[in-house]
């Protein structure tokens, strides 16, 4: 049986035995003939609350806040229709698109001209923000379970704020979208090194598909809520990352809407567990880094047999990468579960902390190997990782030790599907 694998900017193709093989894609939902207007219209009608237009006053001033380029979030599409709504009421000298990287690095002045298009990059400013910045920070108070919260004053400051974004199943968010692109996409780094300590991590409900009761979506939720956004839109999309469907409106009510869909899109049950289970990290831009392949490492990791092999396939064109501590902290100790020790021991959060927590307690269940293009052999070990050049030869392998009856489930989306045991 042959697979296609999303990967980097293409797909790696794989011959697996068909026999032994399920394969669980996501149900995808189908682009919307007119991506443009699939976003005017809900901009016009949305899901809750009046119309942008109706939102904004002449000598207003606008931020929108959008996804980082870790995330395929059609910004070319979704902020000119923004824009288009306003004109005629605010001055495009008046809006600013703040980069919601949270803890991840700066944009460059190439990706955010990729990201959004030259007209929208030279007609409004565009900054990242920048959660180790204090002097661009305003203390806001504390808000859900007494989390500090710092968040960049351009949002704080605007008279109307527009958070977008898109909308999927998140490891321990529950899910992507809505009010994280306030918190932790515009929060100080003290906010998001409580909201992602070891104990929200830990919380069973911090977990794929699950908001209320999630200890971290709900800080979340009342940290957005403390800094009330005017109006939000997210997008749901297709397997070539095409807007499918479009959510608008008051920011609580259209993220329900669209994680209502997104979950019956994305989450497929399955009878049982595999004894190998290979995956991916859904191609560019999500699997240009070994941090951000955990997230494929998580979605295996939910119908692996405990003991079992997880193959990831991700690029990882941008290495661990190096800005931040995950490597550094990753590569520090001796085995995962040393690192899970080291963790439970500390009294304060360490920057990236919580993908090695997240990471580490899926290499403590089952063996996972990766595939690159831009990692060593030798720098993946010293994150406690294997690699393997023939991926079609490693799950061979592992079938034949798991023994007779033995199968391998495929994930050729990665974190995109979500498999459960039903």
């Amino acid at each position: 049986m042959k697979v296609e694998l999303a990967y980097g900017a293409g797909v790696l193709t794989v011959d697996l035995p068909g026999e032994r093989t399920t394969v669980i894609n996501p149900n995808h939902l189908h682009a919307a003939a007119d991506e443009r207007a699939c976003v005017l219209e809900m901009l016009r009608a949305p899901v809750a609350g009046p119309p942008l237009r109706e939102l904004v006053q002449r000598g207003q001033t606008v931020a929108i806040a959008i996804c980082d380029g870790t995330r395929p979030q059609p910004r070319h599409v979704v902020v000119p229709a923004i824009l288009e709504e306003l004109d005629g009421i605010i001055r495009l000298e008046d809006v600013v698109v703040l980069v919601a990287t949270g803890t991840h690095r700066a944009n460059t002045e190439e990706e955010l001209r990729a990201m959004l298009g030259d007209d929208v990059f030279a007609s409004v400013r565009v900054i990242n923000h920048d959660a180790r910045d204090e002097s661009s920070l305003t203390w806001m108070g504390r808000f859900g379970d007494d989390v500090p919260v710092w968040l960049n004053t351009m949002w704080v400051e605007a008279d109307v704020r527009i958070p977008t974004g898109f909308t999927e199943p998140h490891f321990f968010a529950g899910f992507s979208g809505g009010p994280k692109l306030v918190a932790p996409g515009l929060a100080g780094l003290e906010t998001t090194l409580v909201l992602h300590d070891a104990a929200h991590i830990a919380h069973p409900n911090a977990r794929w598909g699950v908001i209320d009761g999630n200890p971290i979506h709900d800080d979340v939720r009342a940290i957005s809520a403390g800094c009330p956004s005017d109006f939000a839109i997210d997008v749901l999309l297709d397997g070539e990352k095409r807007i499918a469907r479009a959510f608008a409106g008051e920011l609580f009510a259209m993220h329900r809407a669209a994680c209502a869909v997104a979950k019956e899109s994305a989450m497929r049950a399955v009878p049982g567990r595999f004894d190998v289970v290979l995956t991916t990290n859904a191609g560019f831009p999500l699997d240009q880094n070994l941090y951000q392949a955990v997230k494929g490492m998580s979605a295996a990791a939910q119908v692996v047999e405990s003991g079992g092999t997880i193959v990831c396939a991700a690029e990882c064109r941008d290495g661990f990468p190096e800005h931040g501590s995950y490597r550094a902290e990753l590569t520090a100790a001796e085995s995962p579960q040393a690192l899970l020790d080291a963790i439970a021991a500390r009294s304060e959060t360490v920057p990236d902390q919580w993908q090695i927590q997240i990471q580490a307690r899926i290499q403590t269940q089952a063996h996972v190997v990766m595939h690159t293009s831009f990692l060593s052999d030798e720098a993946l070990a010293a994150a406690h990782l294997d690699q393997t050049d023939d991926i079609e030869a490693t799950v061979g392998e592992a079938l034949a030790a798991a023994g007779d009856g033995s199968r391998v489930c495929v994930l050729p989306y990665g974190p995109l599907t979500i498999p459960y045991v039903d």
